[in-house]
């Protein structure tokens, strides 16, 4: 899947005394979009964390491990560091600059990215080629925008800085499924512009199809990982993330309250 991108190996991670995560390591290869499926809690957010270098604004800490972007090491970087190292991150829930412009929160975005005012001007028309709306809103709040607009921002605000890989924490959360299926696509064309992508979404049929590497992240820990459209086909993850129940299962299930049924109430 072309050279290495992003590289985390043996990634540890606690919050004081409670271990977050175990050993973890992925790849997201150069121009790939890989995706981390888990239950809440499983640690999902808390790996995009380490890799942007944001979790002690969050209680936690890396106990032990590397991380890598092209063979550079980002382990003792600062947040803005990281960004300029091309690594950028679209937090859960938006987080918009509410009380801010659109076009002032995509100014933020652009600080401490590299290149100067031509690059910028150039990740601007990125953005409005991607999200029309956040061009005739520029003059907007933020906070004013739908839930989707707002998303768009989100994204549109970590492109400004340029970001060879953009880590992705629950895009579709609480969006209508129309516009979650825009972004979607928007990401889609992000990662068929050049940006690699690490995806951490709940939405597991939607993650599984943008995606073509996969990790299943149980209790802190890899339990599975390969290939998206292997993952999609396996029974586990079918019954556990995709909601699809085993047909024979079901007809055992339907058989045995048949045959036995359940007693609406207690007999003296």
């Amino acid at each position: 899947m072309g050279g290495s991108a992003l590289l985390v190996r043996d990634l540890s991670v606690g919050y004081g005394p409670v271990r977050a995560l175990r050993h973890v390591s992925l790849e997201v290869p150069e121009q790939a979009v890989v995706t981390v499926l888990g239950a809440n809690g499983a640690g999902k957010s808390t790996l995009l964390r380490a890799i942007s270098r944001t979790l002690s604004f969050h209680g936690g800490a890396v106990t032990g491990g590397t991380i890598g972007l092209g063979g550079r090491p980002l382990d003792r970087l600062p947040p803005d560091r990281v960004v300029a190292a091309g690594v950028c991150q679209v937090p859960e829930g938006r987080r918009v600059f509410a009380r801010m412009t659109v076009a002032d929160n995509l100014r933020a975005g652009a600080l401490g990215a590299p290149g100067g005012r031509e690059a910028r001007a150039r990740a601007l028309r990125r953005v409005h080629d991607l999200f029309p709306v956040l061009a005739e809103r520029a003059q907007q709040r933020a906070g004013l925008l739908s839930g989707g607009e707002q998303q768009m921002l989100a994204v549109g605000r970590a492109l400004m800085a340029a970001p060879k890989v953009l880590l992705l924490d629950e895009p579709s959360l609480g969006l209508a499924p129309l516009v979650a299926d825009r972004i979607a696509a928007t990401v889609r064309e992000i990662n068929e512009q050049g940006t690699s992508v690490l995806l951490v979404e709940q939405n597991a049929a939607l993650a599984l199809r943008l995606a073509s590497h996969a990790y299943v992240l149980e209790v802190g820990e890899v339990t599975l990982s390969g290939p998206a459209d292997e993952l999609a086909a396996s029974d586990e993850v079918r019954r556990r993330y995709l909601g699809v129940v085993d047909e024979d299962a079901a007809a055992d299930a339907s058989q045995a309250r048949t045959t036995h049924p359940t007693l609406t109430r207690w007999e003296a």
